[in-house]
């Protein structure tokens, strides 16, 4: 299941969303979905190398040396510790996955917004690099997070809902 999802999203990310601007402002990137829908279980290391592997083939389609990688590899571990500091305080100890029929909407849309806001942070100033560019890039990572989580929520009651009604 996590093979399709990885093989689905990087599809829809490169040949359907690649070219999608708003504006030159708010650019999506709902592959991210992939790292946030991995099981509770899965291994740190196994996480990492995934979140690592997602943002590489990403980065080779959109000729972007390492950007989505670093960006991927951060977004695993700040998902590491949203995931010790809520679930276990909020009592979903027993599910298997952060997945919005599991998890309910609150915590799910929370969990989206909080990892892709710091995701697009991230990548978005290590693209541009420059103090002088601050309010385009803020601008952008705002606009852009919106975006992304508006698609990935899209995507979630679309696609994975069914399944576990």
């Amino acid at each position: 299941m996590n093979l399709l999802r990885f093989v689905v999203l990087v599809f829809m990310q490169v040949f359907l969303l690649k070219n999608l601007t708003l504006y030159d402002l708010a650019t999506p990137y709902p592959y991210i979905l992939f790292i946030l829908l991995l099981p509770f279980e899965t291994p740190n290391i196994v996480l990492f190398v995934l979140s690592f592997a997602i943002g590489i083939t990403i980065d080779a389609f959109f000729d972007t040396p390492g950007l989505h990688a670093a960006a991927c590899t951060l977004l695993a571990f700040v998902r590491i510790l949203f995931i010790s500091v809520t679930v276990q305080k909020d009592g979903f100890d027993n599910e298997p996955e952060p997945s919005l029929g599991a998890m309910g909407f609150r915590w799910f849309f929370m969990y989206a917004a909080i990892l892709t806001l710091i995701h697009h942070f991230f990548l978005f100033n290590l693209e541009v690099f420059r103090i002088s560019e601050l309010q385009y890039t803020l601008t952008r990572f705002v606009l852009s997070s919106v975006f992304t989580v508006f698609l990935m929520l899209i995507s979630v009651l679309l696609f994975f809902r069914r399944k576990e009604r």
